[in-house]
């Protein structure tokens, strides 16, 4: 069914075609969140603003159009998908108002977890919620879903640290609960909704046994259902309504902006692990714990441990743990050392007399603590690595009366047994009683769905009813638990919460089938398949942690939505269905405009790089092999060839100035089929070859300069205040270090690969990184002397594809930190210094260190906000210049009190001076600019 004429004219008139999607690609992209369903829109609206979505409610009010509301996409329980319209926020709702020292923030809904965190840590304080998904998943959805974590608690979650909160409701009408003009004419246009509202607080609070039980619920962590604590809490309707629309997963209207009252975020912290040898007298311990200084205890059953006994770094004695062991994991935080040392006396005082298998004491280090906290981060992922592919990664999330903890994890244990799901684990925050369970589960057969109903009808049973429990403590419920909701609650608080959803959503429009449903069987509907589509990618679980380092991600796809349309392609060719339209569309949405750069495995659970999956989709379209074996062959001519373009085109530049080669450039680019690379003003002028020197016998400390292609051909544009091409700027650094540069013999023949691997020409790929190994060795004299090389992306891709273990190669970064510093005295500059940190600085693990470095020299650096992989990406700046621009749209705004960037690829900086308007120039100047040499050298 198509969606109603006059609410598709109103959004055509609303909306620019570009922010509106209704194409199959796009639609399957967006079919898909964190969880285990798939729902097809007919329509998604990337929205930028209030006004819109306020006309949009009305128009959808009016035409009975149903909507859904996301942010990040990490929902985890299927509330954040449609088969209707789905309005996705964009990137207009990143505002924030940081107030009273930090004890307060606003945020709009747009704004991801770690970046309002990030935010505050200069007062030291951070908001109250801390769900796992921190650091992708947005404040729209953490309000929404009332997620908490591993700290948080019930204490500190979004229901009871809200201050304030600026709302639209369904008929399209808006509410600022800050703003006595808003709730003034609130009051006038909504009075009866008010009154209703008061009177439904008044007859609950009087109804004592309804009373009592909801305060038991909440007692506990609980986001099963909608907040019927505000009923219970509040008189005040305002206050009522905005607490009702914490974890209402936008069933009640859309969150604007919320006002946190934030936590402090203590600096002093240590952690332990400490393995009981049972289930019992581990959960005897929480409960003593409970009452003691400690912010977070993290339980993990004897599987959990199992699944991750064999990553780097975990103790041999885990592998011989009984096989009833139980470990907890505790963390204390405090202002000061020696407050902190006083309670982790009292804490280990409080369990010493319960007897241990093993423990690691508690420990200052972030070394230990950090490996610790991995150990519990790497349990989900542990069993996703494992999976069958096909099927999905389940992780459920229950509470227990904290009394009663060791018997539900025991009676879960057995549930497992039962239904035979032999690899799931159990984890989970220990203080509140809330347990993660994790398992596989296959969907495509229906005995596989028998097996589910029956597994999940066994917990509702067990958790719900016998013990009194939540059956969703902080992911929501979603439509994963919506037939439940009833059976936890019963009758009397199942029927209030149907009378807030059509008090507040009359229509029923506003994410139909979540939290409240009518099918029973809702939770076993649109069940999303995960089929085979390449090993590369197939045990990706599409939980979108990947998506906010991604560039092109707004601009076509993302990392998560790449691997859900090729899963689907691939599915539907198995079938015979006819894919070449969607593959049409996905060569350029999925292949060319990946940067393919990797920063996406950093932040996928299980370490999947989508980039991989592209350059062999590229590899198989490749079709000039001849052309790359020659190019390989002939390696120097082709660097020539483009030192002379470069001069040809800053001989255009000179002739006809530079506003009017841009336009003839982009003109040409036009005509070209956007074949040719349009000039920019930050486009390089070529370099002169390298005048050699051969290596004199004194005694200064000799080290290799591998100076990267683009080094050897790309020099400043002719704009740059530096006119000293990089090449003579490193080397003038290093000799005033002391150090005698050589260069290795051919340089202008050498290459690392990276332009034949990026393209998906392996094999000359491999040949030319082979051939420059073995020129390394030679230079360095068989491994005796360092090399340093100018560009990231060249050590990334030697060090990644495996170096000779001989050779001590070192990007600029690790040089300069590990090398120079104690040979230069520094003098920092008062100007203030953006900072680029490349994808491949932060794969090498020099992300801190480059900043660090540029902190040495000069008293204020500006770290862009959001900007993570610029999107030049090679030579994508060129070829996609529109991937660069999308990905740097916010940083001219950002850098504008510098007048220069910081980075260490020469291919970046290009982007990022074009469109930052800054120069932007290699580390080296920076530091060349601010040093001289060690007395004593």
């Amino acid at each position: 069914m198509s969606l109603p004429i006059p609410f598709v004219n109103t959004v055509e008139r609303l909306i620019p075609r570009e922010r509106r999607f209704d194409d199959p690609l796009s639609t399957l992209a967006f079919g898909t969140d964190a969880s285990f369903y798939r729902l097809i829109p007919k329509l998604v609206i990337r929205v930028e603003s209030e006004a819109e979505v306020i006309a949009l409610l009305k128009a959808a009010h009016a035409e009975l159009v149903p909507v859904t509301f996301r942010a990040a996409g990490t929902s985890l329980s299927g509330q954040a998908i449609s088969d209707s319209v789905l309005l996705v926020l964009g990137d207009n709702w990143n505002g924030r108002d940081i107030r009273q020292g930090g004890e307060q923030i606003r945020l709009q809904p747009g704004v991801i977890g770690a970046q309002a965190n990030a935010w505050l840590a200069p007062f030291g304080r951070k908001i109250g919620p801390d769900p796992a998904s921190i650091n992708a998943c947005k404040i729209g959805g953490i309000v929404a879903n009332n997620a908490s974590g591993m700290c948080c608690g019930t204490a500190q979650n979004s229901y009871h640290t809200l201050a304030g909160l600026r709302l639209v409701l369904t008929d399209g009408t808006l509410l600022d609960t800050e703003d006595e003009a808003s709730v003034a004419a609130f009051r006038r246009s909504h009075g009866p909704l008010l009154a209703e509202l008061a009177e439904l607080g008044r007859q609950t609070r009087a109804n004592a046994e309804l009373a009592a039980k909801i305060r038991h619920k909440y007692r506990l962590k609980n986001t099963t259902g909608l907040s019927l604590n505000a009923l219970v809490d509040f008189d005040e309707p305002l206050d009522i309504l905005s607490h009702l629309l914490v974890g209402s997963e936008g069933t009640l209207g859309f969150i604007s902006a919320v006002t946190y009252d934030t936590v402090p975020d203590h600096p002093h912290k240590a952690s332990a692990l400490i393995v009981f040898p049972d289930v019992e007298s581990c959960c005897k311990a929480v409960t003593l714990l409970k009452s003691q200084p400690v912010s977070a205890v993290e339980l993990l059953d004897r599987r959990s441990l199992r699944s991750v006994e064999n990553k780097p770094g975990m103790p041999e004695w885990v592998k011989g743990l009984s096989a009833n062991a139980c470990a907890l994991l505790i963390e204390s935080r405090a202002a000061s050392q020696s407050l902190l040392h006083e309670q982790l006396t009292q804490i280990m005082a409080a369990i010493a007399h319960f007897p241990l298998e093993q423990k690691v004491d508690f420990s200052e280090d972030p070394a230990v603590y950090n490996l610790l906290w991995k150990i519990r981060k790497d349990t989900f992922p542990a069993v996703g690595a494992v999976r069958q592919t096909g099927t999905t990664v389940i992780i459920e999330d229950v509470t227990f009366p904290i009394e009663q903890l060791a018997e539900g994890v025991n009676r879960l244990l057995a549930l497992f047994d039962k239904h035979h799901y032999d690899e799931a684990i159990i984890f989970g925050h220990a203080l509140e009683g809330n347990l993660h369970f994790v398992f596989t589960q296959g969907f495509e057969q229906p005995e596989q769905v028998a097996r589910y109903e029956a597994f999940m009808q066994d917990v509702a049973q067990l958790v719900a009813v016998e013990f009194g429990g939540s059956l969703k403590a902080e992911h929501g419920t979603g439509r994963n638990m919506a037939p439940f909701v009833e059976l936890e609650w019963g009758s009397d608080a199942y029927q209030l919460m149907w009378q807030i959803k059509r008090l507040l959503d009359p229509r029923g429009i506003l994410n139909p089938d979540v939290i409240l449903s009518e099918d029973r069987d809702i939770h076993l509907k649109n069940l999303k398949p995960l089929p085979a589509a390449d090993e590369i990618v197939d045990k990706c679980i599409e939980c979108g942690f990947c998506e906010p380092v991604c560039p092109s991600k707004g601009l076509t796809l993302s990392p998560r939505q790449r691997i859900v349309i090729w899963r689907d392609i691939q599915a539907k060719q198995r079938a015979g269905i006819d894919t070449s339209e969607l593959e049409r569309a996905y060569q350029y949405q999925g292949i060319d405009t990946c940067a393919a750069t990797g920063l996406c495995a950093q932040r996928c659970p299980v370490g999947i790089n989508t980039g991989d999956l592209v350059r062999k989709l590229r590899a198989r379209d490749v079709h000039h092999a001849g052309s790359a074996n020659w190019l390989a062959g002939h390696f120097a001519t082709a660097l020539k060839g483009a030192r002379l373009t470069l001069r040809i085109a800053n001989g255009a530049r000179k002739v006809l100035g530079a506003p009017l080669l841009e336009k003839t450039s982009g003109a040409l680019r036009q005509l070209s089929g956007n074949r040719l690379p349009q000039w920019t003003p930050a486009l390089p002028q070529a370099v002169a070859p390298i005048h050699f020197i051969p290596p004199s016998a004194d005694n200064r400390p000799r080290v290799v300069y591998l100076a990267a292609c683009v080094s050897r051909a790309m020099g400043p544009s002719a704009g740059d205040r530096e006119q000293v091409p990089l090449i003579d700027k490193t080397r003038m650094l290093l000799e005033k270090a002391g150090y005698q540069v050589v260069f290795p013999e051919n340089l202008d023949s050498l290459c690392c690969g990276q332009p034949f691997a990026s393209k998906g020409y392996a094999e000359q790929a491999e040949n030319k990184r082979r051939e420059l190994v073995d020129a390394l060795l030679a230079a360095s004299r068989g491994g005796l002397d360092p090399i340093y090389c100018d560009t990231s992306p060249c050590t990334l891709r030697l060090v990644q594809d495996g170096l000779d273990p001989r050779l001590d190669l070192f990007d600029p970064v690790r040089f300069i930190r590990s090398h120079l510093l104690e040979r230069l005295e520094f003098t920092p500059q008062d100007k203030p210094v953006a900072i680029h940190v490349t994808c491949s600085t932060q794969h090498l693990g020099e992300a801190q260190g480059l900043i660090d470095i540029v902190q040495r020299c000069t008293r204020e650096v500006v770290i862009p906000e959001g900007i993570h992989c610029c999107g030049f990406a090679g030579d994508k700046g060129f070829t996609t210049p529109e991937l660069n621009a999308h990905s740097l749209r916010s940083l001219k705004d950002a850098v504008q009190i510098c007048e220069e960037g910081i980075s260490t690829s020469r291919t970046c900086e290009i982007g990022l001076t074009q469109h930052g308007g800054i120069d932007y120039h290699g580390l080296v100047y920076l530091v060349d600019r601010v040093t001289r040499p060690r007395a004593g050298l």
